[in-house]
């Protein structure tokens, strides 16, 4: 395919000049420390991270092509970890414009700026905006909080807000039909009750209240005079500086002074974010993607860092294609990391509500063949519930911060049924079948859209569900080195925050990506200035556009024909918090019926 690309960039080019917009080439992210030399006083700069536009787990969220890997969350955690180990910048800014962030995110981040102010530096953190994360964030990391004049504190505290439908299909006469292994399996709920079961309501308090005994811990500890206000926001700016929220008001010029002046150095250089050089000019990167170039650590011994982000499915089709964990190419990204000799050790980085049950036990099996050959670790980021706890329990060790939320393991199946309210309109379904016994014609349909099950029917669903719901709980025992009954005792669907996760035996270490990064390292023998690569479905344009080295013109044409239809699906105006958990059920729109997914839409911001 290479020499494909080569011969044919003319017409590739003008497909991309008819409407591609390049976001970057895949890149890798690795760092040599420069320990032991001393940098020369006219080297000394300020240390910029810019976070405004976000930081995002995997490289599959640039558009048409994958992002630069020091544009992701690893790129992130590794450049901090460099300007921390290395002299050279004498101040860092942080630029958080309005940003929202996760809270294992923050959580880690956190950690990781207040190792930096550690070493003597000062840390200057400015934001148009401050969420109930990105307070914790400042609070923990800066010694020096800027906000802007008309700005504002989301200081607010933490809930859940749960949607019920049940009461929108009953008036459109569509009927939800589900069934749920497990008591705390409450993913159905929402369109089978006008509000939450007393489980769902027990199990969700119980982790959000552990969530929140870690944020406003973290808080505290960093500002012990916010302590009383971090929950009765928002605040506008002065009244936010009143409080110890913040220290400072103005723009980020006279922030990004203000650390110029409180690091001595009269110049300023991009770590991270927008303004960082990723190795030329777009035009440069997009003749190297071309050329097929690849400027990566070779057959040297390194680290691959795999996100996991997103709901779960067999296949990438109809409204939510090119969203979430695809079997296909995850399972074949493993598999090539298992046989690559260079690649010492895996980070499994999950962010996941889980999904479709047969892809999950499929792409554990791929994840326990690796781990037989080498380290895998798993790192959970904001989530790895459901079917995203069962690709984590595939690894040797788990690793998650105290806010991040683990287990719901359980399943819920079932379909909706829209024939009864399609029978005003005169829509109208007969079923037939040579089956002359009684039930045969519901049995043969039962996955239709059009008729709800016969009681027959979905006892055999509920028997299938309950040999999958079995079969998860062994791959968890297997896992986690557990006996069954033990396990039996924190599932039936039931979520833990990490720090729960870890009492129970669900989780092995308190951490985040760093962490597990360092665990692997060792566990791998490497060195501590080892190579870190980040990998996933998306390796440079053949792997994002979902295509092999056989690939030819009409193929590569095809495959930006639907690249482009999906940078138009719905999912797209879905409400963020919404989309890990809608990728999660759509497999209920296809042939499956029966999924690993966590009972509700969760983002804590």
């Amino acid at each position: 395919m290479r020499h494909f690309l080569r011969r044919q960039r003319a017409p590739f080019a003008l497909l991309f000049a008819a409407g591609l917009a390049l976001s970057g080439c895949r890149g890798r992210a690795h760092s040599k420390p420069k320990s032991g030399v001393a940098a020369a006083p006219s080297d000394r700069h300020l240390a910029e991270v810019d976070l405004s536009a976000g930081v995002p787990e995997s490289t599959d969220s640039g558009g048409w092509f994958p992002l630069p890997a020091t544009q992701t969350w690893v790129g992130l955690i590794r450049s901090v970890e460099r300007l921390t180990r290395e002299r050279v910048s004498s101040a860092l800014f942080v630029k958080l414009g309005g940003a929202t962030l996760g809270y294992a995110q923050v959580e880690e981040l956190a950690q990781q700026l207040h190792a930096y102010h550690a070493t003597g530096r000062p840390v200057i953190c400015h934001a148009h905006e401050l969420t109930n994360t990105t307070v914790w964030l400042t609070s923990v990391g800066c010694d020096r909080i800027w906000l802007s004049p008309a700005g504002g504190v989301e200081a607010i505290g933490i809930a859940a807000q749960m949607v019920y439908l049940k009461g929108l299909l009953d008036h459109l006469n569509v009927r939800a039909d589900f069934l749920s292994i497990g008591r705390f399996k409450s993913a159905a709920e929402p369109m089978t009750r006008e509000g939450p079961s007393d489980a769902a309501r027990e199990e969700l308090l119980t982790t959000l209240g552990s969530i929140r005994d870690s944020w406003r811990a973290g808080i505290t500890k960093g500002r012990p005079g916010a302590d009383a206000w971090i929950e009765s926001g928002p605040y506008g700016p002065e009244e936010a500086r009143k409080h110890q929220l913040i220290d400072e008001l103005g723009d980020e010029a006279a922030a990004r002074a203000d650390a110029k002046k409180r690091g001595h150095v009269s110049r300023s250089e991009v770590a991270f974010g927008h303004g960082k050089k990723n190795g030329g000019s777009e035009i440069a990167q997009l003749v190297r993607l071309l050329a097929g170039s690849d400027d990566g650590v070779g057959e040297r011994p390194h680290i691959a860092v795999l996100p996991a982000v997103g709901g779960i499915t067999m296949g990438s089709a109809g409204l939510f294609s090119g969203d979430g964990i695809v079997h296909g190419a995850l399972a074949k990204t493993i598999e090539r990391l298992a046989k690559d000799d260079s690649v010492r050790a895996v980070v499994l980085r999950i962010d996941s509500p889980g999904g479709s049950a047969l892809a999950s036990d499929l792409l554990w099996l791929r994840l326990r063949e690796l781990a037989a050959r080498k380290p895998l670790i798993a790192s959970v980021g904001g989530m790895a519930a459901s079917g995203g706890y069962f690709l984590a329990v595939a690894s040797q060790h788990i690793i998650a911060e105290r806010t991040s939320i683990v287990g719901s393991i359980g399943v819920v199946g079932g379909k909706i049924a829209v024939g009864a309210a399609l029978e005003p309109y005169g829509v109208h379904a007969v079923t037939m079948s040579p089956n002359p016994a009684p039930g045969g014609a519901e049995r043969a349909a039962y996955l239709s859209v059009l008729t709800p099950w016969d009681d027959a029917t979905r006892e055999r669903v509920r028997a299938n569900m309950l040999e999958i719901y079995e079969l998860f709980v062994a791959r968890v025992a297997e896992g986690r080195h557990l006996p069954l009954d033990r396990v039996r005792g924190f599932a039936e669907g039931r979520i833990f925050s990490g720090a729960q996760g870890k009492e129970l035996g669900l989780v092995d270490e308190l951490g985040g990506l760093a962490q597990a990064i360092t665990v692997a390292r060792q566990r791998a023998g490497l060195p501590a200035d080892c190579a870190v690569t980040v990998e996933g479905a998306a390796e440079g344009l053949l792997s994002a556009l979902g295509l092999d080295e056989d690939a030819n013109a009409q193929a590569l044409e095809q495959a930006l024909l639907r690249k482009q239809a999906a940078l138009w699906s719905p999912l797209r105006y879905a409400p963020r918090a919404w989309t890990p958990w809608l990728t999660g059920v759509a497999p209920l729109l296809g042939r499956e019926h029966v999924l690993a997914v966590l009972p509700m839409a969760v983002t804590l911001e």
